[in-house]
């Protein structure tokens, strides 16, 4: 295929993969007998928690419960591997939660069984469930790498991957129902502290993932993007050990709103796909120098993955401990081997239109995401402090990232940005967009610090 000096495609041959691509996703999307079924399935389930939850539930909380039906209708027809994904989370929620009770009926139940009673105590209870989606997601990471050698083994990358999420969000829904267990001023949606979100953020991440694998048919994607979650929850599994992150405390009062149930589930969608669409540009300059010689011209990617690794030691640490350097350490050899096995790694890569395009659609639908998630935030921060903007550190990353990508998107839309300089742009929007997430919740002071290390 041929390709201009800027490492892009034609536009004739962009359209043609445009094509394709909005071919294989209208596959499968005709309504048949089991789309129906998913449906009457959610709509059981609805009736079933209205009248047994009911009478707990605000009407805000029973309309989200209700819109909750189509919603999840909608997505099962979207893509319909998502419908056994939610239905087994479901089913292995519910199971928990009886299993907290004891039998003594859902509205019931003791924490203290997950000491004593065997599925809760090595699976299903949510800080075992979410150990596991952490290990599911470094070891389909590695998969995802030894399949680049031996293209067989990239499948059990794929399977591992979706027994993490399967495993991610059963550890959020059963998180959700240990809160309530623990009083009823305790309990909320599990979305709502550092530990939560990056739960949340390393399964939104995964999952488009996976529908990019499923849409392009590539698995070769796998090892750069899930390098970005595996990171996630290595930190996550840190962050818990040392921090007792994990434990379950009360909101403060200023996350004690329903604009928060909108404003972070669509934040963190955002924050995917742009860490998803910062992986793909990576592989698109390991794909474009794959032949090259000239160390030189990688220098550039080689700082920017070190940046992203040095990114806590730089704004958050007085002094460097050894666990920083180890992460630094780690993270700069990983992405110095990558590197240095370019060329076979190349190889197995898809072409750099394929790569182009998913770029390309991840950051127009974190965007959109984010525009949403940025709209909601102003309209909460006048419902709680008064005010639309405050110029408070979390806003005005925000703002930087809102701008960073909508910049992207006004250059290649209106200015025929591609190739090289559109992927350097996105990997270095993944530093700006690790930042924003966790270095100024993390190491800024401001009305949005709710962590700390």
């Amino acid at each position: 295929m041929p390709l201009t000096a800027t490492g892009s495609v034609p536009p004739t041959c962009r359209r043609s993969v445009s094509d394709v691509s909005n071919a294989a996703a209208r596959t499968g999307r005709r309504l048949n007998p089991t789309d129906a079924g998913f449906l009457l399935i959610c709509l059981a389930g609805c009736a079933y928690a209205l009248g047994e939850f009911g009478q707990f539930l605000n009407g805000y909380e029973q309309a989200m419960l209700i819109g909750a039906v189509p919603a999840l209708a909608w997505l099962g027809w979207l893509w319909r591997p998502l419908r056994p994904l939610f239905l087994a989370s479901g089913a292995s929620a519910l199971l928990a939660a009886w299993l907290y009770a004891g039998g003594a009926g859902l509205l019931q139940g003791n924490l203290g069984r997950a000491e004593n009673v065997f599925l809760l105590k090595y699976l299903l209870s949510s800080q075992s469930a979410i150990l596991w989606m952490s290990c599911l997601f470094v070891l389909g990471t590695l998969c995802y790498w030894a399949g680049l050698a031996r293209p067989a083994i990239a499948w059990l990358g794929t399977v591992l991957t979706w027994g993490g999420v399967w495993a991610g969000l059963t550890g959020l829904l059963v998180r959700w129902r240990e809160g309530h267990l623990l009083g009823p001023d305790v309990g909320h949606i599990p979305v709502s502290n550092l530990y939560e979100v990056f739960v949340f953020f390393a399964l939104v991440t995964a999952l488009f993932y996976l529908y990019y694998e499923a849409r392009y048919a590539t698995r070769a994607l796998g090892g750069f993007v899930m390098l970005v979650v595996a990171s996630m929850v290595l930190f996550l599994s840190w962050y818990s050990l040392t921090r007792g992150a994990h434990q379950i405390q009360p909101l403060v009062p200023a996350l004690q709103s329903w604009w928060m149930k909108l404003h972070v589930p669509a934040n963190f969608v955002g924050y995917g796909t742009f860490s998803l669409a910062g992986a793909v540009g990576f592989a698109y300059l390991v794909k474009l120098h794959g032949q090259s010689a000239a160390g030189k011209r990688l220098i550039p990617v080689f700082l920017l993955g070190a940046l992203l690794c040095a990114e806590p030691m730089i704004f958050g640490s007085r002094r460097l401990s050894p666990v920083w350097m180890l992460y630094f350490g780690g993270g700069a050899m990983v992405v110095g081997a990558v590197l240095a096995l370019r060329r076979p790694i190349a190889r197995r890569l898809p072409s750099l239109e394929v790569l182009e395009d998913i770029m390309y659609r991840a950051i127009a639908l974190g965007f959109a995401f984010f525009t949403v998630a940025t709209v909601l935030g102003a309209l909460w921060a006048a419902d709680a402090w008064g005010a639309y903007w405050q110029w408070d550190p979390k806003e005005t990353w925000a703002l930087i990232v809102w701008l960073n990508y909508a910049a992207w998107l006004h250059m290649r839309l209106l200015k025929g940005l591609r190739g090289e300089v559109a992927a350097y742009w996105a990997l270095a929007g993944l530093v700006v967009t690790s930042f924003a997430f966790l270095g100024v919740n993390m190491f800024l002071s401001g009305l949005h610090s709710y962590g700390s290390l």
